[in-house]
């Protein structure tokens, strides 16, 4: 096996034929990690309070589409448009849905299970690849999916600024010949950490191909840099630092997700740079409360019996707990 970039190999990881994300894997308690999406239908809720709050202050009309990047199952999309349908039933008509997905067999499952949900209730599209999308305006969601861009990893000593390089499933540092990288660490004075490849690309597309937009993401990480390796292994819910001793490489690539916290500055200057500038940055807890999530919980009470609300009130605690997810996870919010 000849050598290659820690970020061709991250990519082969996740997204070749057979990669983890080729074929759909259980989320939750079955599966290997938990997200905000299995964790509570009123995280869709918020999102969905949100777009109707959006379209009715009339920064996307009532035509306008719904898109999700990287849906999975479907289920957040469907949370979303069930959640409208409560609070503002006639958008339905009107509203378009889209989602971009790679893979042709989980487009299949993603279309079957929003057929079961809403029968011929919605319309829905779907795109390979968001440069495939060109629309007038569109609300795009993107759950967790800029920690699973691919991404380099660098490290500085002596002066001298390294890259990571992968051969036989053993990673190796040399040194850093790539004037982008080496500037990228200049600017945001990143010693040793992850880089991520594509932001600037994505942001691009985005920006050419949509004129008016809100474009909404959830991810961990912060907008600070870590300055250190963050890039783990999720397997069955244990967590593997990718530089923990004794670990095999071999033993997780393909089997298991692979994954590392976002720079936000990286991304947010990403958008700015092409002038956009209606940029939020917010905590996960900050922004669920603003679109309205204890608004939801409870209307929601008023038309359940006691028990029922109990148990989604747990639930929305361990998404909006301070010391949990709250905090963990932060939300960028760009409109244009």
């Amino acid at each position: 096996m000849k050598k290659e970039k820690f970020s061709d190999y991250f990519n082969k990881w996740l997204y070749s034929n057979n990669g983890y994300y080729s074929n759909y894997k259980t989320i939750g308690k079955e599966g290997d990690f938990f997200t905000s999406v299995s964790t509570s239908s009123f995280f869709g809720g918020s999102i969905g309070k949100k777009i109707v709050d959006t379209i009715k202050k009339g920064t996307l009309p009532k035509n306008t589409t719904i898109l999700e990047v990287g849906a999975h199952h479907g289920y957040l999309l469907a949370d979303i448009i069930q959640f409208i349908y409560t609070l503002e039933p006639k958008l339905l008509d009107t509203l378009n849905f889209a989602i971009v997905e790679r893979f042709e067999n989980l487009q299949i499952q993603q279309k079957n299970y929003l057929e079961e949900s809403f029968g011929d209730a919605i319309k829905l599209t779907h795109y390979k690849d968001i440069s495939e999308v060109i629309l007038p305006h569109a609300f795009i969601v993107a759950n967790e999916i800029f920690d699973a861009f691919a991404c380099e990893l660098v490290y500085t000593k002596d002066e001298q600024i390294n890259m990571a390089f992968v051969k036989n499933h053993k990673i190796f540092f040399e040194p850093c010949n790539d004037e982008k990288i080496i500037n990228h660490c200049k600017k945001y004075k990143i010693e040793k950490g992850e880089i991520a490849i594509g932001y600037e690309d994505f942001a691009q597309t985005i920006c050419k191909n949509i004129k008016n937009f809100s474009f909404l993401t959830f991810d961990y990480g912060d907008r600070i840099p870590r300055n250190d390796f963050s890039t783990r292994i999720y397997f069955k819910h244990e967590v593997f630092p990718i530089f923990e001793e004794k670990l095999k490489l071999e033993d997780y690539y393909l089997k298991a997700d692979i994954t590392y916290d976002v720079y936000f500055k990286h991304l947010s200057d990403s958008f700015e740079k092409l002038n956009v500038k209606n940029i939020t940055f917010k905590t996960q807890v900050q922004a669920l409360i603003d679109f309205g999530i204890t608004e939801l919980l409870e209307l929601y009470k008023k038309n359940v019996d006691e028990n029922s609300y109990l148990r989604e009130s747990q639930k929305i605690k361990t998404l909006i707990e301070p010391t949990g997810m709250g905090d963990r996870f932060k939300m960028l919010l760009i409109e244009k």
